[in-house]
């Protein structure tokens, strides 16, 4: 299975390789994109062309690790190391996506994008390595709940969630405290519900407090878990792992993370290709027992043995962190004022979607760290902004409010090393 796999991604790197423009490779250093540019080196002459980008944070800042996988490559990499004015920043999103998208990952996408069309034409990713293998912490999470039994009905009871609530969490989602509060904040659900609960930005009981009255009475009948529910029923699968694999593909893939990376990238004027999406790829992935894709608390265990002759075992056997933002500290700093003025605004408030009172709880208990609700906030965020766009005014022929200007984003150190 390790060897047929591997065979077939570099197939799918080597397809996506024919072009007549030049072609490069952004590089996060995980594992998809780190083993999408090691088989671009082993079918190309010329050193593969890679592109980074990292933030001043050091718990989203990947560039040291995707450095280490350019030297290893020998790769011709530029990295940028940028400091966005996010208030510039976010309103071109809201042009350039059309609807309501709060992923805030398309903000390094976006820019990522701009930044490596100045050097290449056609870029490849590590798109779907997750949704093909179960890769995220949601599905480690639903293994290890489904281990727990009995005892994650009684760690997910009332009181215990009421007791962890009131220990310190810290002020960063990648903190273990906060980890182990989302974790705990679920358990007791069925293994469909508690999923969903981890996709969710705002589950049922916060919907409870968000909506106002008259905006609740207009929406009783819809649960957008239902969404993932008939998915899971749609996939007919025995494994739950493959059910929620399949929604992953059928759902997330392709109406949040492509879409994401489609319009990034075409607002550029760069193509994107994703060998992980290759369809023969993704239907022998699809064959693959889930017990060889989890394995004691390990994502991604069988990928992982086919690439361990091609990548470092630092990378193999490294955190995933994603390509997230530092929105909660964002939201304490540079967005603060911007995320009170948007939200608590009254032509925010007039809308009557949602309930003043805690719309203002959630602010002020983000800003004050007694609770990590950053991306809630930006949802919401968004969500106005598009409002303000495209149904305040009537959008001009060239789309929202006009030509949408240029973001401000000033690069620190770009820097383009060739390892030999």
């Amino acid at each position: 299975l390790e060897a047929e796999l591997l065979h077939r991604l570099e197939e799918a790197v080597r397809i996506r390789l024919v072009s007549d423009v030049p072609v490069g490779a952004f590089l996060s250093g995980g594992i998809d994109s780190s083993a999408v540019v090691g088989l671009m080196s082993r079918l190309q002459d010329q050193p593969v062309r890679t592109f980074s980008i990292g933030f001043g944070e050091d718990d989203y800042n990947e560039l040291p690790v995707a450095k280490l996988i350019a030297e290893k490559f020998h790769t011709r990499h530029t990295e940028f190391r940028v400091s966005v004015d996010a208030v510039d920043m976010v309103p071109q999103l809201v042009r350039s996506y059309d609807e309501p998208f709060a992923a805030d990952s398309a903000i390094p996408t976006f820019i990522l994008s701009k930044l490596a069309r100045q050097h290449v034409t056609v870029v490849l990713n590590g798109d779907a390595g997750d949704e093909n293998f179960a890769g995220y912490d949601r599905h480690v999470a639903n293994d290890l709940a489904s281990r727990l039994r009995g005892a994650a009905t009684l760690l997910g009871s009332g009181p215990v969630r009421r007791l962890l609530e009131a220990l310190p969490h810290g002020t960063s989602p990648r903190d273990p405290r906060w980890r182990l509060k989302r974790f705990v904040d679920q358990l007791g659900q069925s293994p469909e519900a508690r999923n969903a609960g981890w996709q969710t930005r705002f589950g049922r009981p916060e919907k409870a407090q968000l909506y106002t009255e008259a905006f609740a009475r207009r929406v009783p009948d819809i649960d957008s878990h239902e969404l993932l529910f008939s998915l899971n029923r749609e996939a007919e699968a025995a494994d739950f792992l493959d059910k929620v694999l399949y929604s992953d593909v059928m759902n997330y893939l392709p109406d949040c993370l492509l879409v994401k990376v489609d319009i990034a990238t075409m607002a550029n004027s760069l193509e994107a290709r994703s060998p992980f999406l290759d369809h023969t790829l993704m239907e022998f992935a699809a064959r693959i027992p889930s017990r060889l894709k989890i394995r004691n608390g390990s994502s991604k265990w069988i990928l992982k043995h086919a690439l361990r002759d091609l990548l470092p075992r630092e990378i193999l056997h490294r955190r995933k962190m994603g390509f997230n933002l530092p929105l909660d500290s964002w939201l304490r700093g540079e967005l603060k004022d911007m995320a009170h003025e948007l939200l608590l605004s009254r032509r925010s408030l007039d809308r009557g979607y949602f309930a003043p009172a805690y719309v203002r709880q959630i602010l002020e208990e983000h800003l004050a760290g007694r609770w990590n609700w950053h991306i809630e906030i930006w949802t919401l965020m968004m969500l106005e902004l598009w409002h303000r766009e495209f149904v305040d005014v009537v959008p001009s022929a060239g789309g929202g409010n006009g030509t949408p200007p240029t973001p401000v984003v000033a690069v620190e150190r770009q820097a383009e090393s060739t390892s030999r």
